[in-house]
């Protein structure tokens, strides 16, 4: 059997934080540019650059890339400052630490997040979920507003890494139809599971070729990712 790739969403997947970054945003925008923020696009499923560019231009102010680095550099700081409360606001999701453990050693495990890379790595080793994950050959939500670019990154990483990943063995797990949509444009298999704002349903219409209510039958969920 080929090695698959399986490459993870973070919030409402691996981890709720029940509304963590919009109060990250308000946080940021005070401090970096001066403002209050009174409107947040949707985040589900979008990428940071895609995000940032929104919340700014929200705001009246141009999202010029000195500015939306300073902003995530803000992002970093504040999210690397709220590690220690995390696991207090919000919680591992069902299933999501045994379906890590899982794969151990059967599977290459990444990223596909909309977050940036650091605050990725913020978010999870709070709930110690960081551990099987190969943090380096991710695709983050620095790279682009168009979160197919992501898969295509993570995996052309991935391949430098160990082998040429073919499409066929790559898993994007995530939450939204933006993850699916960005697991199919590549042709790769993509898991859902109805732990955020879409239901199974929803995500079965977007394409999904399995859909869980969450991640904890593990043997059901690991038996998915590896046949």
């Amino acid at each position: 059997m080929d090695v698959r790739l399986v490459l993870w969403d973070i919030d409402q997947t691996l981890i709720d934080l029940r509304g963590a970054g919009r109060d990250w945003y308000s946080q940021v925008l005070a401090e970096v540019v001066g403002v209050t923020m009174t409107r947040m696009p949707p985040l589900f499923g979008r990428t940071e650059r895609a995000i940032t560019s929104e919340v700014l231009r929200a705001h009246g102010i141009e999202p010029t890339e000195e500015l939306v680095q300073k902003v995530w550099a803000a992002l970093v700081d504040v999210s690397a400052q709220a590690v220690p409360t995390l696991p207090s606001r919000g919680l591992a999701l069902p299933g999501a630490a045994a379906a890590l453990a899982g794969l151990d050693g059967r599977a290459v495990q990444s990223l596909v997040t909309g977050n940036l890379r650091e605050v990725a790595w913020h978010k999870l080793s709070a709930f110690d979920l960081h551990r099987q994950l190969d943090f380096e050959i991710g695709g983050y939500g620095s790279l682009s507003a168009y979160r197919p670019d992501l898969v295509a990154h993570a995996v052309e990483q991935a391949s430098a890494r160990h082998s040429p990943f073919a499409a066929d063995a790559v898993v994007v797990i995530g939450d939204t139809p933006h993850d699916i949509d960005a697991a199919l444009a590549h042709g790769a298999r993509a898991i859902a599971v109805a732990t955020g704002k879409f239901d199974g349903d929803a995500l079965r219409d977007a394409g999904a070729h399995i859909t869980f209510e969450d991640l904890s039958d593990t043997p059901a969920v690991l038996d998915a990712i590896l046949n």
